[in-house]
């Protein structure tokens, strides 16, 4: 398969999951969206396979496995004809030069969410999300050709943040479906918060503030990063900032959630995406009231 009709059937594939968050926009240059969704494919085909719970985690894992293997041929000149994700990645990594060990990196975490279900501390969360999301933001700015020192790091800002609020919003099906659960064992325990009330969905005054540390937390994350657009040019720091902003609705919905719905999963309605897209025209990416909290947590 050639790589035009390669990245023609991986913008197929990306544009018939929903996300809550664009993926290869109409917005982003029309060179960059078949890139960008081969990136995509490869990472949700990925996690795919991490989450077929019916499945032994050993064959997860074997396949997790045959994905690298697969990689690694792709990488040599060897794509698989019949599959159009490989040919559309092996060319976007050529054209662009794009870092392999990035892409590597997100099935590090694909195979950690095999084997690896609770997390002690927001240290080993960070962890986790230096493989699962940063890579993703990474890997746009090599696209991009603007992958300077200060743009990574606003980049891996936005991305663990997007990562923290998907938990949040994926935290029944995470957590209640897949026994999988990314709030840190220490922040449970100093609200004084068991896994088992958790689970009840009930969600009385411990569990409530346990929650609410965790969106704020989210958010501050989010907003480090917010500057990243007045770093980038063109098309493509519109759809990085139509990303923050759709980042920042989702936090603003799971702060007004009642008390009573802490699995209640936001989604974007048309007033919502009104919103997000006056991120199109001047002005700040974020409203001028926002300011991170009072007691940020460091990286480290």
């Amino acid at each position: 398969m050639n790589a035009p009709d390669a990245y023609a059937a991986c913008l197929r594939q990306a544009h018939a999951h929903y996300e809550n968050f664009p993926v290869a926009s109409r917005l982003l240059p029309r060179r960059l969206r078949g890139p960008v969704a081969a990136i995509y494919v490869f990472a949700r085909r990925a996690d795919d396979h991490a989450d077929e719970g019916t499945r032994p985690a050993a064959e997860r894992l074997a396949a997790l496995d045959a994905m690298e293997a697969t990689l690694g041929d792709t990488l040599a000149g060897h794509a698989p004809a019949d599959d159009p994700l490989w040919p559309a990645l092996g060319d976007a990594v050529a054209r662009f030069g794009l870092p392999e060990h990035e892409l590597r990196a997100l099935l590090v975490a694909f195979r950690q969410d095999v084997t690896q279900s609770r997390y002690d501390s927001f240290e080993d969360v960070l962890a986790y999300c230096e493989h699962s999301a940063n890579p993703v933001g990474r890997l746009l700015l090599h696209l991009a050709g603007a992958a300077s020192g200060p743009n990574l790091a606003a980049a891996d800002a936005v991305c663990t943040g997007l990562q923290l609020i998907n938990f949040l919003q994926d935290l029944h099906q995470d957590f209640v479906a897949r026994d999988r659960l990314y709030i840190p064992r220490r922040d449970l325990a100093r609200h004084g918060v068991t896994e088992a009330v958790l689970a009840t969905g009930a969600a009385p005054p411990p569990v409530r503030a346990l929650l609410a540390e965790q969106v704020e937390r989210a958010a501050w994350w989010l907003y480090q990063g917010h500057g990243l657009p007045r770093a980038l040019r063109g098309r493509l720091r519109l759809e990085i900032r139509l990303i923050i902003r759709g980042g920042w609705r989702i936090v603003e919905h799971l702060r007004a959630q009642k008390p009573g719905e802490p699995f209640a999963r936001p989604r974007l309605d048309a007033a919502d995406r009104r919103w997000i897209a006056r991120g199109l025209l001047p002005g700040p990416t974020l409203p001028r009231r926002v300011t991170p909290p009072a007691e940020p947590v460091p990286r480290g």
